[in-house]
């Protein structure tokens, strides 16, 4: 008779409502003590190898370091169990050599854990490396999703990715940990073999094939976007224009507007482009939020242009769209070139 009853009660709003509350405060407990724990460990790590390396000068005296390394390992192994193999205390080295200040690696470890770390560290060039440090701690990748990420080449995509690397690692320098800017999530370059799009197509082919596939396109362009309109309409002087796509994005806080082109920029759809973003932000902007930024997606790249147009400072980026995958080596060799690009007309600016 009691049990019916306690079932009974289990089914009350009421009962829920408790039940619900008691649910939510322990889950929110046991996230604390998570991270907690992660912070701690991460730091812990850290605090060895940064302790070994003041204390034996490893890069000076290497074939020495490599010998203690080697019997701290057994010492520990013996004395703690697993987690200090050499490669493990190599590792913590390496992070201990990488991320040096001490604050800054503290503030890090309450968001990225040792194995974000060990995946970081594996990037060499330090522009790369903010880069997916950042982007891990506002999308919240997981380290599987970070080694991912880095395999689909997201950074040499990026539009970020084609400045000259002291102007990379000076803009991400500034920003809070998590913190975006529009050219880290933009990309330069976007692969839609999905669509199924081959031979001739028009550009209304191009749009039915994204609408088709939203959801994948969605995850193309990135986390955080969120789809508003097709074909939005804008009357000015009595004269109407349509936005292919209008986005919002979400960390950025920003509407996106995109639009579909066929064959290489062309220098006039920057002036069509300011026109859409200069309504957005007097009609559609709301008070919390950044000024709208553009998207212009063109079947052929052309840097030059695009470099020339400075279309940065006007909050409007170009980027291609692949309908089919290319190898590595094609990202490579365009990005080298976009760099070779920016470098040339910073340092005409520079010796101006």
């Amino acid at each position: 008779m009691l049990a019916h009853k306690e079932n009974s009660l289990a089914s009350e709003p009421a009962f829920q409502e408790i039940l619900q509350g008691v649910v939510e405060i322990i889950e929110q407990s046991r996230k604390r003590v998570a991270v907690y724990v992660n912070q701690e460990l991460t730091m812990m790590h850290w605090h060895v190898g940064k302790f070994v390396l003041q204390k034996i000068d490893y890069q000076e005296k290497a074939e020495y370091g490599q010998k203690i390394v080697a019997t701290l390992s057994q010492q520990l192994t013996e004395r703690y169990g697993k987690g200090f193999t050499v490669s493990a205390l190599f590792r913590m080295l390496k992070v201990a050599r990488v991320y040096p200040d001490e604050q800054i690696m503290a503030t890090l470890s309450q968001q990225l854990t040792w194995s974000h770390f060990i995946e970081l560290i594996t990037i060499e060039q330090d522009a790369k490396r903010l880069f997916y440090q950042q982007m891990s701690i506002e999308q919240r990748w997981s380290s599987r999703q970070l080694s991912k990420y880095e395999d689909a080449m997201l950074y040499e995509r990026s539009l970020i990715a084609a400045k000259p690397e002291d102007t990379q690692i000076a803009t991400m320098k500034e920003l809070e940990p998590g913190e975006l800017t529009p050219e880290m999530v933009l990309r330069s370059s976007y692969v839609v073999d999905y669509l199924g799009l081959h031979g001739y197509y028009s550009e209304k082919d191009l749009e039915n094939a994204i609408l088709q596939q939203m959801e994948r396109f969605i995850l193309e362009l990135g986390q955080g976007f969120a789809f508003m309109e097709r074909q939005k309409r804008i009357s000015v002087d009595g004269t109407d224009y349509f936005i292919d796509l209008l986005f919002y994005h979400r960390t950025l806080n920003r509407l996106v507007a995109i639009d579909l082109k066929l064959g290489k920029f062309k220098p006039e759809y920057k002036g069509q482009m300011e026109l859409y973003l200069k309504y957005l932000q007097k009609y559609e902007q709301r008070p919390y939020e950044q000024s709208p930024i553009g998207l212009l997606l063109c079947s052929e790249g052309n840097s030059e242009h695009v470099e020339l147009m400075m279309l940065d400072e006007e909050n409007i980026h170009v980027a291609q769209y692949l309908t089919e995958l290319p190898d590595k080596q094609w990202f490579i060799d365009r990005l080298n070139r976009s760099i070779a690009i920016a470098a040339e007309h910073k340092n005409e600016i520079e010796t101006k």
